[in-house]
């Protein structure tokens, strides 16, 4: 019998994180209206908006809109930090899903070349997919998990290259607002 368990928890685990993430990303894009409220919180609100929009691996939201207009309002540096950090956070679901090695891959050669990519240049894809405005980055979320980056490695990438994308975006919300 302990050898059936043994057997079954990877398993168990790998689904409980497939499950977690479909969850997730279904229950972020029904809420999607009522989490744009979020704003009115400031830098918090931010944070939460962020890492809500960035948790939905399935179906995408918009997440850069509200950076750019509180960049015109806010501290652009805190704007960058709270969206950031909020941003990375939201992309552990997308590690996970590759991390259970049960995500649904819908463009098979593009993940192929992501995946490829890291294999050579490490945390710099995940830091170079995070900074630049393509829905790439859910699919090297996947790469990481998949290909088990350290986790810690994997924030760390993730949050330098959201937290300079929000910075761009938030100053440019500032200078053009």
């Amino acid at each position: 019998m302990k050898n059936l368990s043994d057997k079954l928890r990877p398993w168990l685990a790998q689904a409980a994180g497939l499950l977690l993430v479909t969850v997730i990303s279904v229950a972020v894009y029904t809420q999607r209206e009522n989490i744009a409220h979020l704003q009115a919180y400031g830098y918090p609100g931010l944070f939460l908006f962020s890492l809500l929009a960035n948790a939905s691996v399935i179906l995408p939201l918009p997440n850069l809109m509200l950076p750019y207009v509180l960049g015109a309002i806010l501290n652009p540096w805190g704007v960058a930090v709270a969206a950031g950090s909020g941003a990375a956070l939201g992309e552990l679901t997308g590690y996970l899903a590759g991390w259970s090695g049960k995500a649904v891959i819908s463009d098979w050669s593009r993940y192929e070349q992501i995946r490829a990519w890291m294999a050579r240049y490490g945390g710099l894809t995940i830091f170079v997919l995070a900074y630049l405005p393509i829905p790439l980055m859910d699919l090297a979320g996947i790469a990481a998990g998949a290909t088990r980056m350290p986790i810690y490695r994997f924030l760390f990438w993730c949050f330098l290259g959201k937290t300079l994308k929000m910075l761009t975006v938030a100053y440019l919300g500032a200078y053009l607002m």
